[in-house]
Parts: structure tokens; C-alpha cells; sequence
């Protein structure tokens, strides 16, 4: 039997759409919220199971509703596992934007099914594949340009299956790029966002969007110099000016002084695309000189190549301690 354990979590941030690539391109970035999950050996108070330091510390529940239990719990139930949701606390450490398009529900999720899968995999079950992963990442978050890059990392490319479902590729990326976030203060609700979204876009529009979306694949992977051709979209971040004006303003500023600049997601934080040590610097001239007095916060990343780590420690089981 299970007596306790703690499991630390780290889950990247990630950046969907990239562009062209609505709903199916994904970047996980070298951004982390972590959760420390503890399996005590008695029941824990559910209404006061979850600590949440950082992101979000004032608003976030914490009971058993916080998003990142609810998820581990859920599944442990659906394992045969429910009495060890009753035993585990958890201490969230959140360093991801919330309602920014950096996938701050997306790391939720995936935390809580690492969690999950770590107790599982300590109880005697198997560990899951990774195509069911992203199949409960999905079922959960709704996004898998963000699900996908926050479970396996570096850059994937989502696709349906035929069948209902949504598979996952990882498309590799040229060491030299970098990331510049854009954040404002100002928050946006992803379903707000897509609100905003037409029913139907012209044939010749979409056909332009997958030449690019294809452009895309080889500009990240062999030639950063063509990511501002790249990255041109045509399917929704013109759609959704009106409920972030400022944002595109934004990136018609970079883009206009030759800079990747993209919508992250739904918004309204703002990625830019590049090469160079230099990048923030140029990304903060653009903006100085174009929308003085912006308060956005901006901070330069990278891809980050790995999706979410676990690392186990004290182990205990009836009978037996393991480090």
C-alpha cells in the first residue's frame, strides 16, 4: 500500500496558432509553473488541500475545486485510485500569466495528469502512453496546440486523427531562435476571443494560410530568416482586433520593422520570432517608439525542449522507504 510520497511537477508555458497555424502549431517556452503534490497518510481537509503562491494566489480555490486537483482526481477515480485524492495536497507555484494566451490552464492540466500518472505508476498500474495523455490533455483543456507542447515540449504540430481524436508531431527547431514575450496587463478570455471568430473564410484566403502554415515548418526548422514571411496570418488575428486592439497594434509595430510578431494564442500576449542576443532589445525600440507609455512586461526565452518533468521523492509504502 501507497503510505505517502511527494511528486514535483514542472509544466512550460506554451504559445499556440504561431501564426498561420491556428489550432495546430504549439511552442512550449522556457517558462514554468510548478506543483508540489504531497500524498499524506491521512486524509487531508478538502477545503484547504490546495496552497497557490504567485499567479493567481488571490483568486484561485483552495479546495479540491482548483483546477489542477479536480483534473488529478478525476483521473485517479477513473483508475480505481479515489481514496489516494483524499490523502494528497497540493502547492502550486505559478509563474504563468493567467487569460494572457501563455496556457496557463493548459500547465494546469497537464500537471494534474502527471500527478495522476505518478500515483498510478507508484500504486502498481501502468504509466500511460503519451497519445492518451494528449487525449486527456485535450478532453480537458479543449486546446491541443497548447495540451501538446506542454506534455512533450520544443514545437508540435496538431492534427486530427480521422477518428475524432487529435495525434501530435514535434517539429524540430533551429538552435539560433529565440522567443520575446510581450505582456500586458490587460487580460483577455479565450472563449471572449474566439468569439470574435467568422463561421467561414474565403477558399482563397485559407489556401494562402496552409502555404504559410507549410512555410512555417521549414522557417523553424532551417531558416529562422524566413519567419516573418512565415508567420503571416490570415484566419483569426485580424478577426479578434476589436477585442484587443492594443495587441495588434502591437504587432503591426514589430512586424512593420521586420520582426516576427504574432497574437500568443488567444491573446493578448505577443510573441516575437527571431534569432539574435539582441532580440529584446530590438523588440523594446520598436515598441518604445511606437506605443510610448506601454506598460506591457518584456521578456525574452526560448523553446523549451522538454514538456513537463516529474521527479518522485519519499516514497514510503507499508513496510518500505525509497528516497
Amino acid at each position: 500500500m501507497l503510505l505517502r510520497a511527494d511528486i514535483e511537477v514542472a509544466v512550460p508555458a506554451t504559445s499556440a496558432n504561431l501564426g498561420a497555424g491556428y489550432d495546430s502549431f504549439g511552442m512550449a517556452l522556457d517558462v514554468h509553473d510548478t506543483v508540489r503534490a504531497t500524498l499524506h497518510p491521512e486524509p487531508v481537509d478538502p477545503a484547504h488541500c490546495v496552497s497557490v503562491f504567485g499567479e493567481g494566489e488571490d483568486l484561485l480555490p483552495s479546495s479540491r475545486d482548483h483546477l489542477v486537483h479536480r483534473v488529478t482526481s478525476e483521473i485517479l477515480a477513473g483508475r480505481g485510485l479515489a481514496e489516494l485524492a483524499d490523502r494528497l495536497s497540493l502547492a502550486c507555484h505559478n509563474v504563468i500569466p493567467h487569460s494572457r494566451g501563455m496556457g496557463s490552464s493548459a500547465a494546469a492540466v497537464v500537471a494534474g495528469i502527471a500527478i495522476a500518472d505518478s500515483l498510478a505508476k507508484l500504486s502498481g498500474l501502468e504509466q500511460e502512453d503519451p497519445a492518451r495523455s494528449l487525449a486527456r490533455a485535450v478532453g480537458y483543456e479543449g486546446h491541443p496546440d497548447n495540451a501538446a507542447p506542454a506534455l512533450f515540449g520544443g514545437v508540435t504540430l496538431c492534427y486530427p486523427d480521422g477518428a475524432g481524436g487529435v495525434r501530435s508531431a514535434s517539429v524540430p527547431v533551429d538552435e539560433s531562435v529565440r522567443v520575446v514575450l510581450v505582456i500586458p496587463p490587460e487580460r483577455l478570455d479565450t472563449g471572449v476571443a474566439r468569439g470574435l471568430l467568422p463561421a467561414r473564410v474565403a477558399h482563397a484566403e485559407a489556401a494562402a494560410n496552409s502555404a504559410v502554415a507549410g512555410l512555417f515548418v521549414h522557417a523553424i526548422s532551417n531558416a529562422p530568416d524566413l519567419l516573418l514571411d512565415a508567420t503571416v496570418d490570415r484566419l483569426h488575428q485580424e478577426f479578434r482586433r476589436p477585442g484587443m486592439p492594443e495587441a495588434l497594434a502591437r504587432v503591426d509595430a514589430l512586424r512593420a520593422a521586420g520582426l516576427a510578431a504574432v497574437v500568443s494564442g488567444a491573446g493578448p500576449t505577443v510573441a516575437v520570432l527571431g534569432t539574435g542576443e539582441d532580440l529584446v532589445a530590438r523588440v523594446t525600440a520598436v515598441l518604445g517608439a511606437a506605443v510610448p507609455g506601454d506598460t506591457s512586461r518584456i521578456l525574452g526565452t526560448t523553446v523549451a525542449a522538454a514538456g513537463v518533468t516529474t521527479t518522485v521523492t519519499n516514497v514510503e509504502t507499508r513496510g518500505a522507504v525509497i528516497g
